[in-house]
This record gives C-alpha cells, sequence and structure tokens, in this order.
C-alpha cells in the first residue's frame, strides 16, 4: 500500500489539435491531462472536471482566452483553478492583460518543454499546498466534520439564498448527554472516539444539501435546507434514535437536540440559533435525550 497523492489533472485549451498534442506530451506522464478545443468547452469541463491547473490560449473562435479566464473566475465553483495562458502574443500588454484579469502565469508560443514543465509543476505544487490549507482551515481535524469558522463563513449566504427563493431552513443543535461524565469515567481518548463515531453517523444521515458542523466540544450544528421545521424535527428523532442504539465504544450514548426554523422575525443567523440554542436548553432541563422545538413568535 502507498501514500501516493493521485494525479493532478491539467486541461489544455487551445484550437490547435498540434499545439494540444505536444503539451500533453509533456505533462501526461505526471498529469491527468485533459484538453478543449474552446473557450465554451473550456468552462463546461472546468465545472465538470474542477482541474488543478487550466492552460489556456487566449486566439479562439466564438469566446477568447481572456473572456474564459473572466468566467472561470466570475464563478465560485472554478475562481480558484489556476489559468495560466499558452499563447502566440509575446508583448507586455497582452501579458500585463492575462495577469490582470487573473491568470498566475503567462507562457509564450512557441512552446518549450522545460519551460511548460516547470511552470506546470510549479503551480500545481502551490495549488496542493492551497487546497490543503484550506481544508484545514475549514475541517474539525477529530472529526473531518466542518467547523465552527466555516459555519459562520457561509451562513449568510445560505440565509440570503433561502430568503430569495422563499424556501425553508432549518437549524439543529445536537449536543451530547453528560458527555463530560463519559470523559472522566472512560478517558479523554475513549471520548474522542465517540466524538469520531456519532459525527460520522450524522454525517450520513444528513443530504448532500445540507451542512454538520461540530461547533465545539461535543455540540453539533446541522443546517438544513430547503427544510421546514417539521421535517427538521422528524429527521432529528431519526438521528435520536440511532445514536441511542449506536453504542459507540460500547458506551451508550443518548443526544439532546434543539431545532429552530429561520423566519422572518430573525435578523440574522444568530437570533436563529440563540432560539434553537433555547429549545436545546429545554430539552437538558426536561430530562434529556429528546428534542425540543423553537417555534418563532410573530410580531402583531
Amino acid at each position: 500500500m502507498t501514500n501516493e497523492l493521485p494525479l493532478s489533472t491539467v486541461l489544455i485549451v487551445d484550437d490547435s489539435p498540434s499545439n494540444i498534442r505536444v503539451m500533453a506530451a509533456v505533462l501526461q506522464e505526471r498529469y491527468r491531462v485533459k484538453t478543449a478545443t474552446s473557450g465554451q468547452q473550456c468552462l463546461d469541463m472546468a465545472l465538470r472536471h474542477k482541474p488543478d491547473l487550466i492552460l489556456l490560449d487566449i486566439e479562439m473562435p466564438g469566446i477568447s482566452g481572456y473572456e474564459t479566464c473572466r468566467e472561470l473566475k466570475d464563478m465560485s465553483e472554478t475562481r480558484d483553478i489556476p489559468v495560466i495562458f499558452v499563447t502566440g502574443r509575446d508583448n507586455i500588454e497582452d501579458e500585463e492583460m492575462g495577469l490582470r484579469i487573473g491568470a498566475v502565469d503567462y507562457i509564450t508560443k512557441p512552446i518549450r518543454p522545460v519551460i511548460l514543465s516547470a511552470r506546470v509543476d510549479t503551480h500545481v505544487t502551490l495549488k496542493r499546498q492551497q487546497d490543503r490549507l484550506l481544508q484545514l482551515a475549514m475541517h474539525d481535524q477529530l472529526t473531518g466534520l466542518y467547523n465552527r469558522h466555516y459555519m459562520l463563513e457561509m451562513v449568510d449566504q445560505r440565509l440570503s439564498r433561502a430568503r430569495r427563493h422563499n424556501t425553508p431552513l432549518s437549524l439543529l443543535i445536537v449536543d451530547l448527554d453528560h458527555f463530560k461524565k463519559i470523559n472522566d469515567t472512560h478517558g479523554h481518548i475513549v471520548g474522542d472516539q465517540i466524538l469520531e463515531q456519532v459525527s460520522a453517523l450524522l454525517n450520513q444521515q444528513c443530504r448532500t444539501e445540507d451542512t454538520v458542523t461540530r461547533f465545539g466540544g461535543e455540540e453539533f450544528l446541522i443546517l438544513m435546507e430547503p427544510c421546514s421545521l417539521n421535517q427538521a424535527h422528524y429527521k432529528a428523532e431519526v438521528m435520536r434514535h440511532q445514536i441511542s442504539e449506536l453504542m459507540p465504544s460500547g458506551i451508550e450514548v443518548t443526544v439532546s437536540i434543539g431545532a429552530a426554523e429561520f423566519s422572518d422575525s430573525d435578523t440574522n443567523f444568530n437570533d436563529m440559533l440563540k432560539r434553537a440554542d433555547d429549545a436545546l436548553y429545554r430539552a437538558k432541563a426536561n430530562g434529556r435525550n429528546q428534542t425540543e422545538l423553537s417555534h418563532a413568535t410573530v410580531e402583531v
């Protein structure tokens, strides 16, 4: 068994088949090479394959390389893919234009294999390092779930989308019951194993549209969209029963859950979070291992 990283993907975009062949021959032993012959095809393939790097010609029929790069940088799904222009245009104004609209490098034709290889290697390495740093910044190291920082970064966008499309959005706060006692009795290593197993169950039971976050300690947040409070209640009860039967590390574990749906009376995420947290407090005060709902008050 090896620990080798999977091959990075490089998308070559050029309307000249001979140029594509030359570049592919230089790179294909070290990279997974994809090819496109137009700007529109580049955009389609960038969305579908999420390459680690794009080599982009400027002069192409239809959408130019400049316009293609602008569109790549305008889309959230592709804006972080580094673009290197590979072009016959060798004046400084064209190079400045390419770098100004978002390219990371500029290579002039005729293609020199050593230069092409070195530039691609450098920018693919930088992209891998950037992806790794982003992974560490946005994910909890123990459980692999998103972390508090990620939740607070993305939640305003989700709330705005729910308002714009008039779709329901609900929040669950899931808290392990008596977790301090578990740590004190069985030790922190066992406590960590329990957190990992409960996290895996929560992640498996949620849809791809949902965001599962380790918000801190033994507390998890699940943002569910589109999802009404009644639907969130049903899902919470399913997960609560499954956790009570999980027996992680051979230990009986239960959770208390507070649920709230985003409403017009909420001015921001903190309002909904506060209501869900109050519902969680009631669940714990009422004996734990249960779900409590927060119904937004409507001013008249």
